[in-house]
């Protein structure tokens, strides 16, 4: 067979996260290739086994550089052109007793009340600080001439407004979102991985621990 002429086209994820110890090319990312029998026995090259023994730590990650990747292939395939349209480095996360569904929602729950309740006092103590009251009692009395002697109607649309703002400005309501764009949450969390993937690959490199060709 002549593999002169092949191309195998190589796209491996930042982030990858199992729950068996055996890595392959196919857990990690995806590869395109015209000959099929090529591209069924690329997918199942093992890149990396993790230690599943009892003693072992529940979670376990190992970072990998692409060239690692490849130079597994052509030990199969030594004349394949393959062509890395993915990451040059990732990392893949082994979890070997994946946590319980109720302690994932309690976990879920504590967040969602700690920032409700931290969300509110920052409310709370912004307006205390630049008095919001006595703006929109001030305001109140130059347009109708007499002051105030309780809640008006600006302190109703006031207090409105304020939780509308907030549901408009971080685009979800329960299950449903006001638009198809990511939520400001999605958005931050998705660079919070991408910092966290970022800094670990950047440790195992500098540690010497990081797979890659010698």
């Amino acid at each position: 067979m002549n593999l002169s002429k092949e191309t195998l086209y190589l796209k491996i994820e930042q982030n990858s996260v199992l729950q068996k110890p055996d890595v392959t090319i196919k857990d990690v990312g995806k590869i395109e290739c015209e000959n099929k029998e090529i591209k069924a026995k690329v997918n199942q090259i093992r890149l990396y086994k993790f230690d599943a023994s009892a003693k072992a730590k529940k979670r376990q990650e190992q970072t990998f550089s692409v060239l690692k990747v490849i130079e597994l292939i052509h030990k199969e395939y030594p004349q394949l052109t393959i062509t890395n349209v993915g990451e040059p480095d990732f990392v893949v996360h082994y979890v070997r007793v994946p946590e319980h569904i109720m302690l994932q929602v309690m976990k879920a729950a504590f967040i969602c009340v700690t920032m409700f309740f931290g969300a509110a006092f920052m409310i709370v103590t912004f307006c205390k600080e630049v008095s919001i009251t006595r703006v929109l009692d001030s305001f109140y009395t130059q347009v109708m001439g007499i002051e105030p002697s309780g809640p008006t109607v600006l302190d109703i649309c006031f207090c409105l407004g304020l939780p509308l703002g907030v549901l408009i400005f971080y685009n979800h309501l329960g299950k449903k979102k006001l638009t198809n764009d990511p939520t400001p949450v999605q958005v931050a969390m998705r660079k919070y991985e991408q910092d966290v993937d970022m800094t670990i690959i950047e440790t195992r490199s500098r540690e010497g621990k990081s797979m890659d060709v010698d």
